[in-house]
């Protein structure tokens, strides 16, 4: 088992966009394979405000890969991602792999 680990650097003012897009693509992640723990956003309680993280659970590498393929082809993430992109609201995505110990 692998998570994907994306962290976010949002415009802390448009969380609302981005929280549209990750209700929109809840569903294409599971469809294409992803098994998604959560997607999460920062609170005002401490730390920085503009840092959101997804987490998503894959079998192996080979199942991300498959992964990566068909949530590029379907439609309803496709649009999803057009849309976060035209609101501006993800500033900066990075990529990670995770291994869980226990």
């Amino acid at each position: 088992m692998i998570t994907l680990c994306i962290r976010y650097t949002i415009d802390q003012n448009q969380y609302r966009n981005f929280e549209q897009y990750v209700r929109a693509i809840l569903e294409p992640i599971r469809r294409s394979g992803g098994e998604l723990v959560g997607y999460f956003l920062p609170t005002k309680l401490a730390g920085p405000t503009n840092i959101a993280l997804a987490l998503i659970n894959f079998s192996s590498l080979d199942a991300y890969e498959k992964y990566r393929e068909a949530f590029g082809a379907d439609a309803a993430a496709v649009a999803s991602v057009a849309a976060v992109e035209k609101s501006g609201c993800i500033l900066c995505e990075d990529r990670s792999f995770l291994r869980r110990i226990v």
